[in-house]
Order: C-alpha cells, then structure tokens, then sequence
C-alpha cells in the first residue's frame, strides 16, 4: 500500500512540472522582429532630398570637375556625359531601402543632387562601416566637408587625427581647415553633419559640436586667393574613398538671400 502511495504522489508531481512546463511556454511572447532604422520626418522648413526607397533627385557625377566647365558645356555635351556619369553611379551606389540608407561601394563616381542650391542649410547622417574610411560631403559642387576616420595611420600626415567635420582642401592658412574640436563617433557608428553655406561662407556643426564657425570654402580649381569665389549655386555631392559609407536622413532647406 504504501509502494502504491508513493507511486501516485509522484505522478501527480510529474503532472504538475508537466503542465507548469507548458504553461510557461504557452506564456513565452514570440519572438519580435529586429528594429529598422528610424525614418524621422525632415525638420520643420526642410525637404528630404532622399526617399528612403531609391535614387530620385540624385545623379552621378565626375569627381573633382570643375562646376565652371561643366557650366561652360552644351546641351548635348552635358547629356552625353550624364548618361556615363548615371551608369557609373548604378553601379557604384545603392539604396538599402529596408534601411532607409544610401550605400557606397566607395568607388567613382560621386553622387550629386539633380537640382543646384545657392544658400542652403542640411542635415546628413552617415556611417563609416569599417576603418581607415575617406568619404565627404562636396558644397555647391566644391571639395569638401571632410569625413574620415580620425584614427587612420596612413592619413596622420593629412591630419585626419584632427577629425572630420571640417574644410579640408582650404588652404594652409586658412581656420576651417581643420576642426575647431574632434567630434567623431567611432567607426561603426552613426554621425551627423548639420551644415550651413551663405555666400561663400560655411559653418559646420558635427555631432552637435560646431566643427567651422563662418570660415570661407577656398575655390579650389581657381587660385584660392578670393578673386575667385564659390559659384552662387551649385550640387550637394557624397563622395567616398575606396570604403564603404552609408548615408541616410538627408534634408535640405534653402535659405532666401539676405535670409537666416
């Protein structure tokens, strides 16, 4: 009797773990799909200049030519060398479109607005996805707002330990050269620029930290001297060097002249 006794105490213990097991995976919440990058609205007065999904509004373009020989070109020479420059941007740059991001393979050519900005302000996240990364952001069709990786030790002699966020190819003398502080995330992770150009003046602000305090951008396919300054308007370009960069939540928003 008493073996029969304990054979039923436990069976009913096994029962009890038996359902308290299934219970507690009946209760287990399924498994939640990964997060997609946030896709904020642009802030108020400014136009998204990508749509997450494509590149509408975008075109190739041949790095470091000259805004004033492009000018000088006909319709149809103009035409021509946009085919190529389209072509080559197919197949160099992408949209991670379950991301919301514009992807370079880091190779030619640059991509450059369809539509030209005077006086503009715009915001731009972007990614270094992996070290030793060289891309930037061109004004009005001139090099550049710098972005590159701060610890690069074959760019130390270029300064790049100084950080990006600044006016690289000004000349020596010239304060926006090179940023006011270093304010770069580290690789890997997300950056943004906000960056103002009235005139031929720019003032640049990285990760919220003012980078360039109304330093003028050195016409560099001219002398650099100021007899020569930035064409009134002119393409916002994104460039890379040989890495991958991503970018994404780009807004634009253009200022009236004499405006703020």
């Amino acid at each position: 009797m008493r073996r029969w006794t304990i054979m039923l105490v436990l069976a009913i213990a096994a029962g009890i773990a038996s359902s308290a097991t299934v219970g507690a995976v009946r209760e287990r919440p399924a498994a939640r799909p990964a997060p997609q990058a946030v896709k904020p609205k642009p802030p108020k007065g400014f136009t998204a200049l990508f749509n997450g999904k494509d590149l509408t509004g975008w075109r190739g373009r041949q790095p470091n030519y000259n805004p004033a020989e492009e000018a000088a070109l006909s319709k149809d020479a103009l035409a021509e060398k946009q085919a190529l420059w389209n072509t080559a941007r197919d197949a160099h740059w992408r949209v991670d479109a379950d991301k919301g991001e514009i992807v370079s393979d880091g190779k030619n050519p640059h991509l450059a607005t369809v539509k030209d900005y005077g006086d503009f302000e715009l915001y731009v996240d972007w990614l270094m996805v992996s070290p030793n990364g060289d891309s930037g952001i061109y004004l009005r069709g001139l090099p550049q707002v710098q972005i590159w990786d701060p610890g690069n030790p074959s760019e130390v002699r270029n300064g790049a330990e100084k950080g990006s966020g600044a006016l690289w190819n000004n000349k020596a003398d010239n304060p926006g050269k090179f940023p006011l502080v270093k304010a770069d995330n580290p690789v890997g992770q997300w950056n943004t620029l906000k960056i103002r150009m009235i005139g031929d003046k720019v003032w640049i602000w990285l990760n919220d930290k003012l980078t360039v305090d109304g330093q003028v951008l050195d016409n560099v396919f001219f002398d650099r001297t100021g007899a020569t300054p930035a064409p009134a308007r002119g393409p916002i370009e994104l460039q890379t060097h040989n890495s991958e960069m991503r970018f994404r939540n780009i807004y634009v928003r253009e200022i009236p002249a004499g405006g703020k």
